[in-house]
């Protein structure tokens, strides 16, 4: 019998003018979309996001879709976005590794 993964949580904070949300569970197509609500009209409006991956024990393409777009619609607005790296090594870790995208998002080890 398998356990029933861990529901999604986005704790939502603000710290220097920057809105910080602490992803925990499942980030995955039926979350995902509670994600771009709270990230994307923040950077749309020229704000500035930190996404903090450290909690989080999946993450699917939907997932990485919502990091992209984020990325994107704060280069297009002028504001920010920047994401905590999760565990090392950790599935979550593997995925942003396998996309390709550490790299490519503003990633830092602390918030």
């Amino acid at each position: 019998m398998t356990a029933d993964p861990p529901p999604f949580e986005i704790v939502q904070s603000e710290t220097d003018g920057r809105v910080v949300l602490t992803l925990r569970g499942e980030l995955d197509l039926a979350s995902a979309p509670e994600l771009e609500a709270a990230a994307l009209p923040v950077v749309r409006d020229g704000g500035h996001v930190v996404i903090d991956l450290r909690g989080l024990e999946f993450i699917d393409s939907s997932g990485v879709r919502v990091l992209v777009a984020g990325h994107a619609a704060a280069r297009r607005s002028g504001g920010g976005v920047t994401v905590v790296r999760p565990a090392a090594d950790s599935p979550v870790d593997r995925v942003i590794a396998i996309a390709g995208i550490d790299d490519a998002l503003d990633m830092v080890d602390e918030p």
